[in-house]
């Protein structure tokens, strides 16, 4: 028989989940205490918060369980998880509520990162000398009035460096020589681009060549050029080309130019105008020492001793390189070897190349190089930074990230009618910045002349852009670049404004009544503006086929092309991208039977309250009204 076993004499143990028990009661037991005890004295505990930081941060520094922190952030509509980064205002609020003083800690990155000031410009140290750098020079224009030619004339007869270096590519910047001085110019696609790094904060153009073909004259994107260039407070050198060809009239060019209040020195103003022509040559040196004295007047200057800090003009992936940036040198020496945070990314400098492929060690003040070494591609418009070292790069990095994440909880809003009065009260706002856009051109002068009337010794009102047909991207980075509110007469956004105004919370006013446009401006001046309630698009439908049902009746066959149709919507009819119709679904069918809602990617027969005229095309835009908090 197999010997029997002693069995082992009982022990006392504790359950697995003790010392969590014993932790969370622990916890618990420190958060009463200190809960009671600023509710009991009434005096708050100071506390110092950073700039973002998680949930479970935030409880830690309160020495509170992440339970609580949780709670008071429901309480005030934020949903948020342990491990969710906040920012400063929301953690803010909740520590007062908890009974804490909140203060915002300095920010580490300042000791480590030079950051850029509020206008995207570069700001030097005190008691540096600073040394002249070359001026940034973007060339802008109505399409096919020579820009490209242009640069073209410039760049073969003045590029630095003489001989190509290596193999030539386009690297969105390049520099030429006039009078023994370097002027940096950026082939950039156009205003639009100009004004996108503009939108996002970079100050990087110093002078704006405003090129008008002397057989054209001013054309529609020439006004727009000249309100984007102003708007970013730019001086404008206007250059005259194609003054070679048969039908030039560079009088009447100039006469024009006067009526869009760009008055040149030859007329009593200010402003720099050169005729050039591409092909011939003539007026190119004359342009280049120009822009030099336009330049001279700025005193452009920087420190070419201190870390680098650029702005990226234009990024990709190469497939052989890897993520690759054009950067500009703002102030500061980048050099082979530095480590830089770029944006939301960062990397040690590898190599840099000029627009001719040849190889560069150093990058100065104002010039222009592609770089490579970055671990992702970054954003035109994103700051670049020299850093001490790559673990320095990765903490900023991750910090920004987690900004980032904690800025998404809630969106900040632009400075909008409603909170103007606000802003002007608390000295935030000297001018209110409008983009006009109306239906017809007559329009536009008498809504301009009201709302400038409207200007008071605190703040003035101005139309920084106006212009006819409906608002485009264009119109919505203008509003976002200066802070303005776009106006609407009698037009519409078009869908990819539409996408941009909301995503980037752009404050748009649709009026059909100047009346109504001039009381609300001025109302919001007051702080007297009565709560306003925005239309919500919910979907589009398109007309795909037009049944006659009976004598005068239709019915369109239709299409959901996006959100869903609802018996009972507010509709609008959009053909040739004008509203015709503003009525509501009377009835909706598929196959024969009667719907209350059909969605996207479904088709339907619709018929909509007062109207009948419908043409296979038309678009049936859905909406409700909402009003704005």
């Amino acid at each position: 028989m197999p010997p029997k076993r002693r069995r082992p004499q009982a022990r006392s143990r504790k359950p697995a989940n003790a010392k969590r028990k014993t932790a969370a009661a622990a916890a618990t037991e420190t958060a009463a205490p200190a809960e009671a005890n600023a509710t009991e004295t009434n005096a708050p505990r100071p506390i110092e918060i950073p700039r973002v930081l998680t949930v479970k941060e935030l409880g830690d520094l309160m020495e509170l369980p992440p339970t609580s922190v949780i709670k008071e952030l429901m309480k005030n509509g934020v949903m948020a998880a342990i491990n969710q980064s906040i920012d400063f205002e929301t953690a803010a609020i909740v520590a007062h509520d908890l009974g804490f003083e909140p203060e915002e800690a300095a920010p580490k990155e300042r000791a480590e990162i030079s950051q850029m000031g509020q206008t995207g410009a570069v700001i030097e140290e005190e008691g540096v000398e600073l040394q002249p750098r070359p001026p940034v020079v973007t060339v802008l224009g109505h399409v096919d009035h020579g820009k490209t030619s242009l640069l073209d004339a410039i760049r073969k007869t003045n590029v630095i460096g003489g001989e190509a270096g290596g193999i030539t590519q386009h690297i969105g910047a390049y520099q030429v020589k006039a009078n023994g001085q370097s002027i940096t110019f950026l082939d950039t696609p156009g205003h639009a681009a100009f004004t996108a790094m503009r939108a996002r904060g970079a100050r990087i153009t110093d002078v704006a060549v405003l090129v008008v073909a002397a057989d054209d004259g001013v054309m529609p994107q020439t006004k727009e050029a000249i309100d984007h260039a102003r708007a970013a407070g730019v001086p404008i050198v206007v250059a005259i080309t194609k003054i070679d060809l048969p039908g030039a009239q560079p009088d009447r060019v100039k006469q024009q130019l006067a009526e869009q209040e760009i008055n040149i020195e030859e007329y009593g103003g200010d402003v720099i105008c050169v005729s050039a022509s591409a092909k011939t040559g003539e007026g190119m040196t004359e342009l280049l020492e120009n822009i030099l004295v336009a330049a001279e007047i700025l005193e452009l200057r920087a420190n070419p001793d201190r870390a680098a800090i650029g702005t990226v003009i234009e990024a990709g992936m190469d497939r052989t390189r890897g993520p690759n940036a054009t950067v500009l040198v703002q102030t500061g020496t980048l050099r082979v070897g530095d480590v830089a945070v770029v944006g939301e990314t960062s990397g040690r400098i590898k190599a840099m190349f000029d627009e001719d492929g040849g190889k560069l060690k150093a990058v100065g003040p104002g010039e222009p190089a592609a770089i490579l070494g970055l671990r992702d591609v970054p954003r035109a418009g994103d700051v670049v930074t020299v850093v001490k070292d790559e673990k320095t790069a990765r903490q900023i990095v991750v910090r920004r990230a987690r900004e980032k994440q904690a800025a998404s909880l809630h969106v900040r809003p632009r400075v909008t009618l409603d909170t103007l009065f606000g802003e002007i009260s608390a000295g935030k706002v000297k001018e209110l910045n409008l983009i006009l856009k109306t239906d017809v051109q007559g329009s536009i002068e008498p809504i301009r002349q009201s709302l400038e009337h409207l200007s008071t010794d605190k703040v003035r009102v101005k139309i920084i852009h106006s212009g006819t047909g409906t608002i485009n991207e264009q119109d919505v980075m203008l509003a976002m670049a200066s802070g303005g509110i776009i106006i609407a007469f009698n037009t519409r956004p078009e869908p990819g404004a539409e996408r941009l105004i909301a995503q980037e919370n752009v404050d748009l006013r649709n009026y059909d009544v100047i009346y109504n446009i001039t009381e609300d401006v001025e109302n919001a001046l007051k702080g007297m503006l009565d709560p306003v309630y925005k239309d919500v698009i919910s979907g589009h439908v398109e007309v795909r086929e037009v049944f006659q049902v009976r004598r005068r009746a239709q019915v369109a066959g239709a299409y959901v092309l996006d959100g869903a149709i609802t018996r009972g919507d507010l509709v609008r009819v959009i053909r040739d991208d004008e509203q015709i119709a503003d009525t509501t679904i009377a009835s909706l069918r598929r196959f024969q039977e009667d719907v209350r809602e059909v969605r996207t990617g479904f088709e339907c027969g619709v018929v909509l309250e007062n109207f009948t005229d419908f043409k296979q095309g038309d678009l049936l835009e859905l909406y409700h009204s909402e009003r704005e908090t």
